[in-house]
């Protein structure tokens, strides 16, 4: 495994995109913790981001993986340019010569996507924690480290994601059109999702529940849901509507987690099954 990832990460270094792109992510992080300086104003209410108890331990975890879940197309660009230029660079042709099997090549993405999975987790917790040691007004353990489930359900979002992006690689061969496949599959999933909306209102039938958890895209999103009416500030104000037949919930459901595992394996087999088949 280490010989693995000593070579993606000898190719990582070499790519300047790729150094770029992370760099972006981290400057973008860097940036929205500043955030909670920023002031506002609603209504006759006025002050700074931070005194709407968004960062108040422990919801951070919530509203940091949330908000921050939208910035992992950067690191998937960076695993798509790096398993396209395999083919455009040769390079895959090459490690194939110099004794590596199209099983090991695979397993060295996979090592890199949950790599680089685990390391962007690990930096929304540090961002995350610094946040609530800041501006939370709890510093009980038992609550700073309360509901982290979901740093794993952003591990587990952006490691789909990212084997999702490497097998739109392996079959396209190129960034650009890579990039293009898994917008094409996300404006796909989200137009059979309006269809089965509408069929479901229409006729009574549950097939959109069912969609948002069994599809790779719908189920990686379903995993952290939106975390805004958690607000003290919006919920104050939820409640003086009223939503008939709508209940918020938040809980991480076990068959979103099931789903991608599940798709992360199909990915990474189906990305080494088309290699396997491919004369290089």
């Amino acid at each position: 495994m280490k010989r693995l990832l000593d070579i993606e990460f000898h190719k990582f270094r070499y790519s300047k995109s790729s150094i770029v792109l992370t760099i972006i992510y981290l400057l973008i992080i860097s940036i929205a913790m500043l955030v909670g300086i920023i002031p506002f104003r609603f209504g006759p209410i006025e002050g700074s981001i931070a005194d709407l108890g968004i960062f108040n331990f422990p919801l951070v975890w919530h509203i940091s993986t949330y908000c921050l879940s939208f910035l992992k197309i950067l690191i998937a660009i960076v695993i798509v340019s790096l398993t396209a230029n395999e083919y455009s660079n040769r390079t895959i042709k090459q490690n194939l010569i110099d004794g590596m099997s199209k099983k090991e090549m695979i397993l060295s993405k996979f090592y890199l996507a949950f790599v680089l999975a685990f390391l962007t987790t690990v930096v929304v917790f540090i961002a995350s924690l610094i946040l609530g040691l800041i501006y939370s007004d709890f510093d009980e353990p038992s609550i700073i480290f309360s509901q982290m489930g979901y740093l794993g359900a952003f591990f587990l979002a952006h490691l789909v994601f990212f084997c999702f992006c490497l097998f739109a690689g392996i079959l396209v061969k190129r960034s650009a059109f890579a990039i293009g496949f898994v917008i094409i599959w996300w404006i796909f999933e989200v137009i059979l999702n309006g269809i089965a909306f509408v069929i479901d209102k229409t006729y009574g039938t549950e097939i959109y529940n069912w969609l948002i958890h069994i599809l790779p895209l719908n189920a990686m999103s379903n995993l952290i849901k939106e975390p805004g009416s958690k607000v003290d500030l919006v919920q104050s104000s939820l409640n003086q509507l009223t939503f008939d037949g709508i209940e918020f919930t938040y809980d991480i459901e076990w068959i979103d987690v099931a789903s991608v595992c599940i798709w992360s394996t199909l990915f990474i087999y189906m990305s080494y099954a088309l290699l396997k088949r491919r004369d290089l």
